[in-house]
């Protein structure tokens, strides 16, 4: 039976979010607002327009958002050309392929960014599809970019995983009913990904790569219940 294998991609596969907190905190002091970075980490996976909603407040001048986040796009794009790829993604993606998974990147990424973290990736040949923030109307953790990589695989929920690195991942996993792994390159806590839905926590992709055989992932194929009793990962 077909099987498909969905990753999140900033923080699961390419190591970016810190440099989006430094964007997005640069973008907010330009705009004069104090933000912490440890309030913007936390939010980080959300759609920009989430993310400022969350760290400003429902009170804020909602006038300012569009040129917010147009600063944090500038910011980021300076690094597009030196985009580093987290230990083991390529050979990630290419070995749930050659095991017959459809692999799917669902990110809220587009257009030359997109393009940038696929380049940092290289591993074109192991990327079946992918549903980018054009082809959806909300974000993680909505379930509709996990549901839309489904789509896109032509494969139903329990014979899907998803693997990510924020809270928001772990809940648009869960709130589409697809098994969700986590990993913690991203920078959040093994506690907040469990809580948040993750059967499995591993460090990186290849740590997830080389447990890969008695992990969740590999047991997908016997159904969601039983995925769900697999083992996790270190603490």
């Amino acid at each position: 039976m077909e099987r498909a294998a969905v990753f999140d991609v900033d923080g699961t596969l390419v190591d970016t979010n810190h440099l989006h907190v430094t964007a997005w905190w640069e973008a907010f002091r330009q705009a004069g607002h104090d933000v912490v970075m440890h309030d913007i980490h936390r939010s980080v996976g959300l759609p920009g327009h989430d993310l400022i909603a969350r760290l400003l407040g429902d009170d804020r001048d909602t006038g300012q958002d569009d040129a917010i986040s147009a600063a944090h796009k500038t910011l980021y794009a300076t690094y597009a050309d030196r985009l580093p790829a987290l230990p083991g993604a390529g050979r990630l993606l290419r070995a749930l392929a050659g095991q017959g998974w459809t692999v799917v990147l669902a990110t809220s990424a587009s257009g030359g960014e997109l393009a940038a973290l696929r380049r940092a990736i290289d591993a074109d040949d192991a990327i079946g599809a992918t549903a980018s923030s054009e082809d959806v109307d909300e974000g993680k953790p909505a379930p509709e970019p996990v549901e839309r990589a489904l789509e896109l695989a032509g494969v139903p929920a329990e014979r899907a995983v998803f693997v990510g690195d924020t809270v928001w991942d772990m809940e648009a996993a869960t709130r589409a009913g697809v098994l969700g792994v986590a990993l913690r390159c991203g920078g959040i806590p093994q506690r907040d990904l469990e809580r948040a839905g993750a059967a499995a926590v591993y460090d990186d992709p290849a740590d997830l790569l080389a447990r890969l055989d008695d992990s969740p992932v590999a047991r997908v194929g016997q159904g969601l219940d039983a995925a769900r009793q697999g083992t996790r990962g270190p603490s």
